[in-house]
């Protein structure tokens, strides 16, 4: 609405005055232009969409399945690798020309104990021609590998990405494991007790230079393929394959049962440490060069002091029946 103000002036020999009129009228409104009403509405509906999008975003967010694993698997992953999967990665692998590899009846079972129980903890004491082969059947799990050498770590590492594996130092021989093993079974009750953690050991056997996190894992599957072993200055498997059961022995969770393997099992060190400190009556299965025991875990019953308690008991019923 415009206002128009109007003024009069009177010069008769009244008294001056001045008059105001003021007028009100209607302003004529100007003509608006349809396409700038259509991106003015079209811009309100897209940003009005947008909070909406936002909002239900906030509200409910979609869950993604990662692109790498997590180092540690956790316990409500249920998918495991696909029998096909499997069976073709060991397909492939039986068609490997390398001389030193794992014979493929011993790989297939130590295959057969990952898959069972993937996504799982699996802790592998050697880098090898089956490294990657281990890893693949355990894709959403987590598996560690320990090896004697720097370089080899650093080459595996570099060959495959993401892989675990750490470098242990071993102050062994296989020229004195009897030595070793007749000194880890007469301290059987203090510093080489079967349950145990061996981050605090004195042990000669033990291994206690792991990365510290490794002795809180609940390993379910642990394989024994390192370090050298077949010549007398070399490292052997003794303190691996003892630390392997006191492992499986100290599980505060997890499977109540830890499967470990031991290869090369045709050579005096691996089958006689494995019947000193994994028990044969943990025995399942074996061939020629592959042993595999099933032992359960002690728990918080740190006090024992035997390795192989129905060993000791045979042993004594063997005594009494050649006294009689």
């Amino acid at each position: 609405m415009k206002t128009n103000t109007t003024t009069t002036t009177t010069t008769n020999n009244t008294t001056p005055t001045n008059t105001k009129l003021i007028l009100f009228h209607h302003s004529i409104p100007t003509k608006q232009n349809p396409g700038g009403l259509f991106l003015l509405a079209f811009l309100s509906l897209s940003a009005l969409a947008f909070l909406l999008t936002l909002y239900s975003s906030l509200s409910h967010p979609t869950h993604t399945i990662p692109t790498t694993h997590s180092p540690i698997p956790t316990t409500t992953q249920t998918s495991s690798l696909p029998r096909e999967t499997s069976d073709a990665l060991l397909y492939y692998y039986s068609f490997s020309n390398q001389t030193n590899r794992m014979s493929d009846p011993d790989a297939r079972a130590v295959a057969r104990a990952i898959t069972s129980c993937s996504p799982c903890s699996v802790l592998v004491f050697g880098l090898g021609h089956e490294t990657p082969l281990w890893r693949a059947l355990n894709p959403r799990g987590r598996t560690v590998f320990i090896d004697e050498s720097d370089y080899f770590v650093s080459r595996y590492e570099g060959r495959h990405a993401n892989l675990e594996a750490y470098e242990v130092q071993y102050a062994t021989t296989v020229s004195e494991f009897k030595e070793l093993v007749h000194t880890a079974k007469a301290q059987a009750g203090s510093e080489c007790r079967p349950v145990q953690n061996l981050l605090f050991s004195d042990c000669r056997l033990g291994i206690n230079d792991m990365p510290n996190q490794l002795y809180e894992v609940d390993w379910d599957v642990i394989l024994v393929d390192g370090p050298r072993g077949y010549y007398p200055s070399a490292p052997g498997r003794m303190s691996a394959i003892f630390t392997a059961g006191v492992l499986a022995r100290s599980k505060r969770g997890g499977s109540e049962r830890t499967h470990v393997f031991v290869h090369d099992f045709e050579r005096e060190v691996e089958r006689v440490c494995g019947e000193e400190f994994l028990c044969k009556e943990n025995l399942v299965e074996s061939t020629r060069t592959l042993a595999h025991y099933v032992v359960e875990r002690v728990g918080d019953r740190s006090g024992s002091s035997e390795f192989c308690p129905g060993k000791t008991v045979g042993h004594q019923v063997q005594q009494q029946r050649r006294r009689r």
